[in-house]
């Protein structure tokens, strides 16, 4: 759509200038510019968040299945989000509970899945800290990324998730992107998921529009 000056003005006012600004200094003042590129911050947001949606789908139900099967083996009890090794922390336990109460409300019975479901991409974050390497890391979490093998290590792991971690809570809250390393993040989200599961990772690849939308951006 072209806008004469007093329509992109208006638009200005309604998005607030104070959100347009970042948009309007890395245009050099130009408005028209600046419009477009907060268009196309919007539609690079929204492809680079469905290719981290793909990833934090398949982080945690893959780390929910390896702990299941661990905590079945290690203590005979399949529900690992209960804790029956006490590893997890004060904090780790609370997401839990919250996570239980959603996954049950309305009467629904209580599943692995639905639990696993209502737990947020920086739960599973912070199972790849330094603070679980003795305990959930080295005991039963390193054989959920094969494609780690001689290729990095937990601490390797934790960076990605955690830059991408950052990146999706910058999108949710609508901030810019534009000015952030959006290529290297998509590269970032494919390299993890080639870590758990390589055909995931080309599917992923496959549906991702971030290459041509950054071949369209607005400016250099």
């Amino acid at each position: 759509m072209i806008m004469g000056p007093a329509e992109l003005a208006q638009v200005e006012q309604k998005l607030s200038v104070e959100r347009l600004a970042p948009y309007r200094t890395a245009a050099s003042g130009d408005l028209s510019l600046a419009v477009r590129l907060y268009e196309w911050n919007t539609e690079i947001s929204a492809a680079l968040g469905s290719t981290l949606g793909h990833l934090e789908v398949l982080l945690r139900n893959t780390l929910s299945d390896t702990l299941t099967t661990w905590s079945a083996a290690r203590f005979g009890e399949p529900r690992w989000y209960v804790d029956p090794g006490a590893l997890l922390n004060y904090q780790a336990g609370r997401d839990i509970d919250t996570a239980r109460r959603r996954a049950t409300r309305g009467g629904r019975a209580e599943t692995t899945g639905r639990v696993t479901a209502e737990l947020t991409f920086g739960f599973w974050r912070y199972l790849l800290t330094g603070h679980y390497e003795r305990t959930l890391w080295l005991g039963c979490l390193r054989p959920a990324f094969p494609g780690l093998y001689r290729q990095g290590m937990r601490r390797d792991v934790d960076a990605a998730v955690s830059e991408l971690h950052q990146a999706r809570n910058r999108m949710a809250h609508l901030e810019p992107m534009f000015n952030r390393p959006i290529g290297t993040l998509q590269t970032t989200a494919l390299r993890v998921a080639g870590w758990i599961c390589p055909t995931s990772r080309d599917w992923m690849d496959a549906q991702c529009r971030v290459p041509q939308l950054l071949a369209r951006r607005p400016l250099p």
